[in-house]
């Protein structure tokens, strides 16, 4: 199983960042994929989630009305995209899947078991 994040860079406060995440993973259609963001010397923190058959979506209230989670079954992959960037956004974002992921635990980076690398966003003027 591999997650490929893309998509992160250097863009402006308002501006607009689309990051995607490719997965390697039979039967995707059935998990849990989750975005999650870290900065230095601060813990993971949850970003936006969307659970297998999409059934349930679940945002921050951070990005809540500026991020939207999408994903794409038939290519196994998840965008998240990002509108009205602030410097806050700035971190390293990481996507995550999980099989048995249930909808109250999907905010929570130990209910997912697969990850990927991580892709920088830096939102800056």
């Amino acid at each position: 199983v591999q997650l490929q994040a893309s998509g992160g860079g250097l863009v402006q406060p308002g501006d607009s960042l689309r990051l995607s995440c490719a997965a390697s993973i039979s039967g995707f259609r059935a998990y849990t994929v989750g975005w999650f963001r870290q900065t230095p010397g601060k813990e993971r923190e949850f970003v936006a989630a969307m659970s297998g058959h999409s059934s349930a979506i679940r945002y921050a209230d951070s990005v809540k009305g500026r991020f939207a989670i999408s994903r794409d079954n038939s290519k196994n992959t998840v965008t998240l995209q990002m509108n009205s960037l602030k410097p806050e956004d700035t971190a390293v974002y990481y996507c995550a899947a999980g099989r048995t992921v249930i909808v109250s635990s999907m905010t929570r980076d130990q209910a997912y078991t697969y990850w990927g690398q991580g892709t920088q966003v830096t939102v800056s003027s």
